[in-house]
């Protein structure tokens, strides 16, 4: 006679599911070091999501970093930059998130002189990313698409012989821009800013420091406000040519 509604066979089958369940499914796991500097953790202002990075060993040399997702009882954890190495995490970043707490903006560095923009969009205490691409090259490819780039005497394929490219993010996400000015929709718009230059050019050509666009994450659009116009021409250095 059986000891209830569950009977032997069923209790086995469940001891045998729970043993193969993942114990670390939604954690970084043990292989991986915290960083512990408060500095390297931030929470978005409704206090309900805070993100938090690891790093291991890759080789002699270089760590790599993942950048994990928590909720305010450190639960349902979720990795932000599954299946990325070195070449985009190979160092710590910093996080900004947006006034709502529904937008994040990874901050990353990808080497002496080089960085980028990573958009994670928020649902639930999750965020995954928001773009095809990582935003940085989304904003690269707008820049090339208007009529400043054709005095840099570069085409578009060959951005990955610039030097020092980096995008970042104009400091203002947590007022929306108030500081600039600005009265735009909560949250609806990212402010960033491009640079690259002419260094190791033997006969060097014109550069960007500073450039500035919009990136409205409710069209996914960039744009470049009237009011930025004088600031942007002046974005545009040009090597002094010697005198004969």
């Amino acid at each position: 006679m059986s000891d209830g509604w569950l009977g032997r066979p069923a209790i086995l089958l469940l001891m045998a599911l729970v043993s193969v369940a993942p114990a670390n499914a939604d954690s970084p796991g043990s292989e991986l070091e915290r960083l512990p500097d408060a500095d390297h953790t931030f929470t978005s202002p409704d206090g309900q999501v805070h993100v938090e990075q690891y790093s291991k060993k890759k080789d002699e040399y270089d760590r790599v970093y993942q950048f994990w997702t928590f909720d305010g009882k450190h639960q349902n954890g979720a990795l932000l930059n599954r299946d990325e190495d070195t070449d985009l995490a190979g160092y710590p970043a910093g996080f900004r998130f947006s006034r709502n707490s529904l937008w994040l903006v990874r901050m990353q560095k990808l080497g002496a002189g080089y960085h980028t923009l990573f958009l994670y969009r928020r649902t639930g205490d999750q965020f995954s990313l928001a773009t095809p691409k990582p935003l940085g090259d989304m904003a690269w490819d707008y820049f090339f698409s208007q009529p400043v780039s054709g005095k840099m005497h570069r085409k578009s394929r060959d951005r990955d012989s610039l030097n020092h490219l980096q995008v970042h993010l104009v400091q203002g996400m947590d007022d929306n821009y108030a500081g600039m000015g600005k009265h735009w929709p909560d949250s609806r718009y990212i402010v960033l800013t491009l640079s690259f230059d002419s260094q190791g050019e033997d006969k060097p050509l014109a550069w960007i420091d500073g450039w500035r666009c919009v990136f409205d994450t409710k069209t996914g659009q960039f744009s470049i406000p009237v009011d930025f116009a004088d600031h942007n021409a002046k974005a545009v250095e040009f090597p002094v040519r010697r005198r004969r």
